[in-house]
């Protein structure tokens, strides 16, 4: 994601690296080349010059200090305006109807109906626990309440279409007499789109508003489309007053322009971004953290959100005490592999960490894992709680079960009783780097 913007960044942060002051001179030539990094990302002239000139202002007017370096206090200066520039905070969303209504508007092919899939599953999660539906109420384009409903089975989401009706304000109308039957807490309209802006797509988004009072007025756009995505946004705003916006399709674009600047102005918040193809890939847009990712400094915000999200927060306690005892099994280290391959895929996951270097190509995650899953499924009971020692005879037991070789066993064997033995001298290692005030706070 924006990884010729993250590029440009680093460049311009490592032409720093040994300044001892910042200075008219070189403050100038690292905002220019600021300047034209936005540009060429797609972000407006307007924007881009408002935010330089704050970026410089505030940089001349800081003293670099003995604890930070003037290369850091430019980093964080842009990261700051960056965060401002798109909001500050994580935006807040609607649920106040009952049920509570959002609609999702848009021109025709940007993947409405994909994120209204989305958006349920992510409702209906662990952390809103609601009961969503999606109502199709899509009726220009062919196929698209098949499309809808074949989205819908896979992420296990209701969904309400009438495929004999002709007037979509009728089948909204009983979409949310039939979730009110059903007790659906949340519900979501897919409503069509065109390839264009049109009078008739604004006075039916209008009737549906009108007849619903949504909580959201949701409108979803391609970051792939920069700042045409940002002009079309503001139109739609103009005519129905949206309430924030989805951005489509970040995973598979270096534009960051409409993420920059579509809150400046549309005045509405960004609210979702899509990350994936996944019906999981959808997440609450947070400023900070998609200024990291633009500035290539990972993404431990939505990092901590996915494990919080994935892991269950009573059973850390008991796995903490049994990796500090070196106590833990091969059964505990199959149930968390399980839950880690819940998180997306890891290549995926290590880019979201910062400072940690480009992996070779040739690292397969995902087949590791699965091997070491096939190897810990072959072993037997008293085998994966660690109450019988795994011998030479009992290796080729089990590679030949798992469809392995006998070195891929003892690969496994090793590694993890080096592990455990880590994990004993952990208690150690926190007295040893303790009088040293700690390492990097992780102690």
């Amino acid at each position: 994601m924006f990884q010729g913007l993250s590029d440009k960044f680093r460049n311009i942060f490592s032409s720093l690296t040994g300044v001892t002051k910042l200075t008219e001179e070189n403050v100038s030539e690292a905002v220019r080349n600021v300047r034209m990094a936005l540009l060429d990302a797609d972000v407006s002239y307007p924007i881009v010059s408002a935010f330089v000139k704050k970026v410089k202002e505030r940089v001349l007017g800081s003293e670099a200090t003995h604890h930070i370096k003037p290369k850091d206090l430019f980093v964080k200066v842009v990261h700051d305006e960056l965060v401002s520039l798109m909001g500050a905070l994580e935006p807040s969303i609607r649920m106040k109807g009952n049920p509570s209504v959002w609609m999702l508007i848009g021109l025709q092919g940007v993947g409405k109906t994909t994120q209204a899939v989305k958006l349920a599953n992510l409702l209906k999660g662990k952390k809103y626990n609601k009961s969503p539906l999606v109502i199709a109420a899509d009726l220009q384009r062919p196929a698209a309440i098949e499309q809808l409903k074949i989205l819908a089975t896979r992420a296990h989401v209701a969904v309400y279409a009438d495929l004999q009706e002709k007037d979509p304000l009728v089948v909204v109308k009983k979409g949310l007499e039939h979730a009110k039957k059903n007790e659906h807490d949340v519900v979501l309209i897919d409503t069509a789109g065109r390839l264009h802006i049109d009078q008739a797509l604004m006075e039916q988004i209008r009737q549906i508003k009108e007849m619903t009072h949504p909580d959201e007025v949701l409108f979803v756009a391609s970051a792939a489309s920069g700042q045409d995505a940002v002009k079309t946004a503001d139109e739609f705003n103009k005519a129905v007053e949206i309430t924030g916006s989805i951005l489509t399709m970040l995973d598979g674009t270096a534009r960051a322009g409409a993420a920059i600047s579509i809150l400046e102005v549309t005045k509405c918040p960004l609210k979702f971004e899509g990350i994936g193809e996944g019906i999981q890939d959808i997440q609450l847009f947070n400023p900070s953290s998609m200024a990291d990712r633009i500035l290539g400094m990972g993404d431990v915000i939505n990092l901590v959100k996915k494990v919080q999200n994935t892991f269950d927060a009573e059973d850390q306690p008991d796995m903490e005490k049994k990796l500090l005892q070196g106590s833990f099994t091969y059964q505990d280290f199959l149930e968390q592999l399980t839950k880690l391959s819940k998180l997306g895929p890891m290549k995926g996951l290590l880019k979201m960490i910062p400072g940690l270097p480009d992996l070779p190509n040739d690292i397969d995650f995902e087949k590791d894992s699965k091997k070491a899953k096939a190897i810990i499924y072959s072993m037997t009971a008293n085998e994966r709680q660690g109450e019988t020692e795994i011998d030479h005879g009992r290796r080729q037991r089990i590679a030949k079960g798992s469809g392995t070789f006998i070195e891929d066993v003892n690969r496994l064997v090793k590694g993890f009783k080096q592990a455990k033995l880590f994990s004993k001298n952990i208690p150690q290692l926190k007295k040893k780097f303790k009088s040293f005030g700690g390492f990097g706070g992780l102690f």
